[in-house]
């Protein structure tokens, strides 16, 4: 982040509300540009709560411990509490699954089969096989508790697939 941004979101003279907006407007369209398409792991999704989790602390300050009336960090937990709103992975899983509802219903005309699975050709490299895109659909819905359900099937009911875009988006898990 350059200077300028962490003035701005530290700024005593801004409300914490517009700074959140302006995090949710700038910073995060920055951040999660083309996230609909990335096949994510553990580690990177650590990096990116890390992320939020810097920008909320500078957004909220730090708190006064009533008991030695020191300064001190907020905790992950009181993060989670005061920034009500879904977090990072939340809305780069929910995006995902709009863009798999958005792909499984195009026809086959359109050259999605290539792209989804993920079969480049050529010799495949040793150790374990890389996550593909698909294998993060499935791990959200099974999230959900639908890992097992036809999901391109599913996503051709729109209001089905909203459903579960929508629970993917709200479910609470640190």
């Amino acid at each position: 982040m350059e200077r300028e941004e962490e003035n701005l979101l530290s700024s005593r003279l801004l409300s914490k509300n517009l700074k959140i907006k302006i995090y949710r407007t700038i910073i995060l369209c920055v951040v999660l540009y083309g996230c609909k398409t990335w096949s994510l792991i553990l580690r990177e999704e650590r990096k990116l709560r890390l992320l939020e989790n810097m920008v909320l602390r500078r957004i909220f300050g730090p708190r006064r411990d009533e008991v030695t009336g020191e300064w001190r960090r907020l905790h992950n937990e009181e993060l989670n509490d005061l920034y009500s709103l879904p977090n990072i992975v939340r809305l780069i899983k929910s995006r995902r699954m709009t863009w798999a509802g958005h792909v499984a219903r195009m026809g086959e005309e359109r050259g999605r089969i290539g792209s989804w699975w993920g079969n480049p050709g050529g010799k495949r490299p040793l150790g374990r096989p890389r996550r593909r895109w698909v294998d993060n659909i499935r791990m959200d819905l099974q999230e959900v508790g639908c890992g097992y359900m036809d999901w391109i099937g599913l996503a051709q009911y729109r209001n089905r697939w909203w459903t579960l875009v929508s629970a993917v988006m709200n479910l609470r898990i640190p």
